[in-house]
C-alpha cells in the first residue's frame, strides 16, 4: 500500500484491513457526489464485473444485513433472505444508510460500520484474484482478494443475484 497522503485517504475499512494484515490497494478517483458504481468504474478503466456495490436490507426480523454484489447487477431479495435464514429483506431507505452504517450512499462499504452485520458476498466474486469494493468515502476504493474481504468481513459466499435474462 501506498504511503503517501494516507491520513488524507485512509477510512475505517483501511484502518481494518490494516489490522488484520490483509493486504489490499488503494484506488482514488476525483468525485464530489454520488455516482453510480458503473460510471466510476468507466471513470477509472475498471472492469465493471469485477467492481462490486454493498447493499444493506432489513429483515421481517427487524435485523440488517448486508449484501455485495457486482455493480451491475440485481439483488434477488429472496435469495437474499434464504442466505440470512429470514422470512423477506427488503433494501433500506437511501436517507437511513448512514444512521445504519455510519457511510454516506456511494461511500458505503461492508467493512467498518457502526454495527457489525450478518454478510454475504455474491458467489461470482470467487471468480476474480481481486475484486474493487468501496474505500469507506466517495473518491476511495479499496481493491482486494474477495477471500480477504470474507475474512474480514466475516462474510459468506452465496448466489444472491438475479439471473439476468439471455
Amino acid at each position: 500500500m501506498s504511503k503517501t497522503k494516507d491520513k488524507d485517504i485512509k477510512t475505517n475499512a483501511m484502518r481494518i484491513l490494516e489490522r488484520n494484515n490483509i493486504p489490499f490497494e488503494i484506488n482514488t478517483y476525483e468525485c464530489d457526489e454520488f455516482i453510480d458504481g458503473l460510471s466510476v468504474a468507466e471513470q477509472n478503466g475498471q472492469d465493471p464485473e469485477m467492481s462490486y456495490k454493498t447493499l444493506v436490507t432489513e429483515g421481517k426480523s427487524k435485523n440488517y444485513y448486508v449484501f455485495v454484489i457486482p455493480i451491475a447487477e440485481e439483488l434477488d431479495l429472496k435469495k437474499a433472505a434464504s442466505a440470512v435464514g429470514e422470512k423477506s429483506v427488503e433494501m433500506i431507505h437511501v436517507k437511513d444508510i448512514n444512521k445504519i452504517t455510519g457511510y454516506i450512499r456511494g461511500g458505503c462499504t461492508p467493512l467498518g460500520m457502526k454495527k457489525k452485520y450478518v454478510t454475504v458476498i455474491d458467489s461470482s466474486a470467487k471468480n476474480w484474484d481481486k475484486i474493487i469494493i468501496s474505500g469507506g468515502r466517495i473518491g476511495s476504493q479499496i481493491i482486494l482478494s474477495p477471500y480477504h474481504l470474507a475474512e474480514a468481513a466475516e462474510a459468506d459466499f452465496r448466489e444472491i443475484t438475479k439471473q439476468r435474462e439471455e
